[in-house]
């Protein structure tokens, strides 16, 4: 019911999915009508691999996180996140109210043994395939063994998804130099190299687009920066070609030559391609979707969420996270 667009987008998704993998089943929840609606004008029904969970609340993408927690407890976003918990689902993925979802999911479904803080994490593009960047937003301020755990969550993470077998984690710094930086970053640094993980060192933001690493690690609040500057690139690039191209008969011409590799420029770089954040840390698996999501975006959100289901990411990040033996402060 979240996001920007709400069924129109999710069940339109749903139903791409589910013609494309045979294996998945999707519970849609919400409240019934507009499902049913959404579904009626896709000329689809309901079957054993799609159904209906009914929820009679809906928070709202500017709602309060404590009040939704609060006073909406038969909302969407509660309900599907109590269906993972009871296990009746594998993974809830949802493009609602960030801070919401991840109130709620921490309330319901608790943190697993060993991880303090859950974190938000998703991969960007590179130019030889893509990077896992955690956190994107959950957590402002980070101590260092916050830091330290979400290196191993993230380095689980790219293991289990991509079944690289000793990923590469680097910590977002601003210098490769291990004196530089602020006394977080520096401790984070220690707690790193000392992890049971391939702990590449300190990069700077141009590695993450190089492709240095498989995993950067670094505080929400730069996450988030990270983020929203590559969307907004992305967008700038394909707008300045696009005008560029328009400018003359010449210029329309070669777009018509080089189409073929702009498309695959445009693929590559697409946003879309990379929707879908999982909310690491916690008892249970859950996927954030961008807000404004198209059917397109949030059918590869939830594919992501099926690989992870798939690679039992939870369970990995149990284990690996049960065997890093403290530090001393």
């Amino acid at each position: 019911m979240g996001g920007d667009h709400g069924p129109k987008v999710t069940v339109a998704a749903a139903l791409e999915l589910l013609s494309r993998d045979p294996e998945v089943r999707i519970i849609l929840v919400g409240q019934p009508e507009p499902l049913r609606t959404a579904l009626l004008k896709k000329r689809a029904s309901l079957s054993d691999r799609l159904t209906i969970h009914a929820a009679t609340e809906v928070v709202a993408m500017d709602e309060p996180p404590a009040q939704a927690l609060k006073k909406k407890k038969d909302s969407s976003m509660r309900v599907a996140i109590n269906l993972v918990k009871d296990g009746t689902a594998d993974c809830a993925v949802s493009a609602g109210n960030t801070g919401a979802l991840m109130a709620t999911a921490r309330f319901v479904l608790k943190m697993l043994p060993g991880i303090e803080r859950p974190a938000i994490a998703t991969t960007l593009p590179t130019i030889n395939g893509h990077v896992y960047v955690l956190d994107l937003g959950a957590n402002v301020d980070c101590e260092p063994e916050h830091l330290q755990q979400f290196g191993i969550m993230g380095s689980i993470l790219a293991s289990a998804v991509d079944g690289i077998e000793r990923p590469t984690v680097g910590l977002l710094n601003i210098g490769h130099e291990a004196i530089k930086g602020a006394e977080v970053i520096k401790r984070a640094a220690e707690l790193l190299r000392a992890s049971p993980i391939n702990f590449y060192g300190n990069i700077e933001g141009d590695d993450i687009y190089r492709g240095t690493v498989d995993v950067v690690v670094c505080d929400g609040f730069v996450g988030n920066v990270v983020l929203k500057t590559s969307e907004g690139l992305a967008w700038m690039l394909g707008q300045l070609l696009r005008r560029e191209f328009k400018r003359n008969i010449f210029t329309k011409l070669a777009a018509l030559v080089a189409m073929p590799v702009l498309n695959q420029f445009r693929k590559h770089v697409d946003h879309r391609r990379y929707n879908g954040a999982t909310l690491l840390g916690l008892k249970g698996l859950v996927v954030k979707s961008h807000g404004g999501a198209d059917a397109y975006a949030y059918r590869h959100a939830l594919q992501y969420a099926v690989t992870e289901v798939r690679n039992n990411v939870t369970g990995r990040i149990e284990a690996a996270v049960m065997q890093t033996e403290p530090l001393p402060a």
